[in-house]
């Protein structure tokens, strides 16, 4: 069965205007709609970068207690969060998977890491 939503937990986390700090999340994968849509927005088309912020926020089904994510709220995470949003983005959206290959550095095997679990 595909999978299509992926829970993750951000480094920091997202401090809402009340100070509540929200760290888990669930992201789902993206949709051709979900890539093609932003490049309309006269945001992006002023500022490439603002791009991640529409993206994210589209894909971002909830965060903490938040349910309804938008470009704004995207501006106010920390950068660490933001580059680990962006790197999960990519490896979901590239893999299908939220696994990262790795080898164990003391027997030399391979094997398959689910980052999801780890609490990141």
């Amino acid at each position: 069965m595909l999978q299509t939503e992926f829970p993750f937990k951000l480094p920091l986390g997202y401090v809402d205007p009340d100070g509540n700090l929200h760290q888990e999340g669930v992201m789902r994968l993206a949709t051709a709609l979900d890539e093609i849509a932003p490049l309309k927005d006269a945001r992006v088309r002023s500022n490439q970068a603002y791009l991640l912020m529409i993206l994210l926020s589209r894909v971002i089904k909830k965060l903490g207690s938040v349910e309804h994510i938008n470009p704004k709220m995207i501006e106010g995470l920390y950068a660490a969060d933001l580059s680990y949003l962006q790197d999960l983005y990519c490896r979901i959206n590239q893999n299908g998977t939220n696994r990262v290959q790795t080898q164990c550095p003391h027997c030399e095997k391979l094997f398959e890491l689910e980052l999801s679990d780890l609490g990141e």
